[in-house]
């Protein structure tokens, strides 16, 4: 019977060391999370995508979290993770999923039917500047050029983007056009469903320019495939100082699009706050000051109830912006 008991007790340490995906690691050493499992709303190639991989990649290296696995679900703007997220919340107690503003902008628009307030939120993490980017064999070189270009054929001067109309990149293009006193709802945005394929659309001449974010802008210009135009920052930034910004150019606008992370509803208090134990700690780390650095990212700490009260400012701040700009 002792025997038994002892099988039994085994079996089930077993059971909860399989399950035990997402929370706090009892052992020795600085190690904060077993395991993570990073969901992200999009394809390959995109904001997102960096995002969580750079975040995976600081918290394992630096030993905070023991490993990572990423799964890209795209589709519907995003809707379709943070569907599945709230619909298979009771297995989900290991995962966290990268969004961003476009969270705050599809829920005003109608792309899906939720919203933040209906995930966990565990953490902001950063803050990523947009830009707008052309193919590298482009004749415009600057925003004066793409402006000229606008004014000479503006159904020819399509801006596409990695978001839904109506979304963030259309939202940036616009309310760069309006800053440079065009129409904003004149622009032709054209979507993409991940910002993959809308730099496969800039590279092949389907659109003239990209709205992306900033990072992503970095690493394709630092690739030889694309050259900046401009960046919604108000000063250069180190990452690559070589872009001009908007300002200087005599655009008045400036954008900073958030990244951070959300988990299932119904998340347990305790792996809850590894998560945001994980992620406070991570910003010490060299680890992370190298992935940040590379891709020219902006801290933006705002765990638990500081995210929601972000959150809750910038919906109001986009959804008066969108109904100025025609969007709502």
């Amino acid at each position: 019977m002792s025997n038994l008991k002892f099988t039994r007790r085994a079996l089930v340490a077993a059971a909860a060391a399989t399950l035990s995906l997402g929370t706090p690691v009892l052992a020795g050493g600085h190690q904060v999370v077993d395991s993570i499992h990073f969901l992200i709303p999009g394809g390959a190639g995109g904001g997102w995508d960096g995002t969580a991989r750079g975040t995976g990649e600081a918290l394992t290296k630096s030993g905070l979290v023991g490993s990572a696995s990423y799964e890209n679900m795209s589709g519907g703007g995003g809707g379709k993770a943070i569907g599945y997220l709230i619909e298979n919340a009771d297995s989900q107690h290991g995962t966290m999923m990268v969004n961003s503003t476009p969270i705050v902008i599809r829920s005003l628009t109608g792309v899906f039917p939720h919203n933040f307030r209906d995930l966990t939120l565990v953490s902001g993490t950063i803050g990523d500047y947009a830009a707008l980017v052309v193919g590298k064999d482009s004749p415009l070189n600057s925003m004066a050029d793409l402006i000229a270009a606008y004014d000479a054929n503006p159904g020819d001067t399509a801006i596409g983007g990695g978001s839904v109309p109506g979304g963030m990149d259309h939202l940036v293009a616009a309310m760069v056009m309006e800053a440079a006193g065009k129409d904003a709802l004149g622009v032709k945005y054209v979507a993409y469903d991940a910002g993959g394929k809308a730099m496969a659309a800039l590279l092949s001449g389907e659109i003239k320019a990209l709205s992306t974010g900033f990072s992503e802008a970095v690493a394709l210009a630092q690739a030889g495939e694309v050259k900046i135009l401009g960046v919604t920052s108000d000063a250069r930034v180190d990452a690559f100082a070589d872009a001009p910004t908007m300002k200087e150019q005599g655009i008045d606008t400036n954008f900073v699009n958030w990244r951070g992370f959300f988990a299932a509803p119904g998340l347990p208090a305790d792996t809850l706050a590894a998560y945001q134990d994980a992620i406070a700690k991570m910003y010490d780390t060299p680890e992370w000051e190298a992935v940040r650095a590379r891709n020219g990212w902006v801290n933006i700490h705002n765990p638990g109830d500081d995210f929601k009260s972000f959150l809750e400012a910038q919906e109001k701040v986009i959804g008066d912006l969108m109904r100025k700009l025609g969007f709502l």
